[in-house]
This record gives C-alpha cells, sequence and structure tokens, in this order.
C-alpha cells in the first residue's frame, strides 16, 4: 500500500464497517486492524496519515501508543474516541497526547466532515 491511508483500531465490526465507509465514499483509504499488534505491524512498514483509535480497544496503553505514533516521520493525525461516561479514559488519551479526543457520539456526527481533514492535518484540532 503506496498511497496515503489511515489505520483504524476497533474490535466493533459495526462501528469499522461505519467508519471504512465514510472513508471510502470519501475516496479515502482506511485499513481496519482490531489488534494493537497489527495497528504496529502496518505503521511500523509505512506510517498512514491518520490513526483513529477506540479508546476501549484490548490491550491498549493510549500513552505507549501515541508516543510511539508521535515519533513517527511523518507524524500521523492522532483521533481517540470513547464513552462519555469515561471521562478519566478520554482525559488520559488528550494527556497522552491525541490531536482529538472525543466522545463516540461527537465522533459519529462529526465524522463524514472531518475525516478527509484527517489525512491532511497538520495541527492540533482538539
Amino acid at each position: 500500500m503506496n498511497e496515503p491511508y489511515g489505520l483504524l483500531l476497533c474490535d466493533d465490526l459495526v462501528f469499522t464497517s461505519r467508519i471504512c465507509g465514510e472513508a471510502k465514499a470519501r475516496g479515502l483509504t482506511v485499513r481496519a486492524v482490531k489488534t494493537v499488534a497489527d495497528l504496529r505491524r502496518f505503521y511500523e512498514q509505512l506510517p498512514p496519515k491518520c490513526v483513529i483509535v477506540d479508546l476501549h480497544a484490548p490491550g491498549l496503553s493510549i500513552d505507549i501508543l501515541v508516543r510511539e505514533l508521535t515519533s513517527l516521520e511523518p507524524r500521523p493525525f492522532v483521533v481517540g474516541y470513547g464513552s462519555h461516561v469515561d471521562t478519566a479514559t478520554l482525559k488520559a488519551a488528550r494527556e497522552a497526547g491525541c490531536d482529538i479526543v472525543w466522545p463516540r457520539s461527537k465522533f459519529v456526527e462529526e465524522l463524514a466532515v472531518v475525516l478527509p481533514h484527517w489525512f491532511g492535518a497538520t495541527e492540533t484540532q482538539s
């Protein structure tokens, strides 16, 4: 895969289909993976333009993942989303350095509009 692409860490099939469908409708490629190990395999081979992370993914340590992602050249745009009631996880993702951290509801509401910007984003839009 030599074209610009995004990575999605999510083990929810319905949510994965929704995100990948939105990307495809906009001419973007998003590769979905279910595990942090699979995510690493992809971004170590070719850094993505953006990485979208379900903050409730099994085995996720958001601070370690963001540190790894932000060391890549070029640096991908990192988006985290999670449950609005789990404020501690959302806060941890912000503190780890995600460019955007949104509750799942806002993420779904804004996805169609912002996804293309994440592929070309160069600054934080939290």
